[in-house]
């Protein structure tokens, strides 16, 4: 009997989103030469997602790169039940991200990139506003500033070294 390979079964557990591809062309002698970029978003529903960028001559090159990419960048966010624990504004370039933690029922109120993030990170009631730039990338990367910048209760009294009764 074969030993479980470790990477299929981590990489089986993490469902994947594509958010954006876009299409580049460059002229040269011989004609137009086109490539490929994706912007994909992984996550478990459960608390763990990364994102990842790939370049390629084909989408379906250019997506898979981007998965493998993801996979490796994948952080954890701290989840107060079906929400985050406070709200949080951040800021990447032109991106800017405002996220409100959300009563039990409201469900995921965002759009864009900033819903896939939080969907495939398992939130599912919160309140999010992207104010700034609509480019897909500095908003998916303005998302992860701001789950970066979460700290649940437990992480906040550790810090502080008070002990949970």
């Amino acid at each position: 009997m074969a030993k479980p390979n470790y990477k299929e079964k981590v990489a089986s557990d993490y469902e994947e989103s594509v958010i954006h591809i876009n299409r580049n062309s460059k002229a040269t002698k011989g004609g137009r030469n086109m490539s490929f970029s994706a912007l994909v978003v992984v996550g478990d529903r459960n608390g763990k997602v990364g994102y990842g960028f790939g370049k390629a001559n084909e989408v379906a090159d250019a997506i898979r790169k981007a998965s493998e990419s993801a996979k490796k960048n994948i952080v954890t966010v701290p989840l107060n039940g079906r929400t985050i624990p406070h709200e949080s504004l951040s800021k990447f370039k032109g991106g800017k991200v405002l996220l409100k933690p959300a009563s039990d029922g409201t469900g995921l109120i965002a759009g864009g990139g900033v819903r896939a993030v939080l969907e495939l990170a398992g939130v599912r009631d919160i309140l999010a506003k992207s104010l700034g730039s609509t480019n897909p990338f500095n908003v998916v990367k303005a998302t992860f500033a701001a789950l970066a910048q979460l700290r649940s209760k437990e992480d906040i009294f550790a810090r502080r070294g008070i002990t949970i009764k």
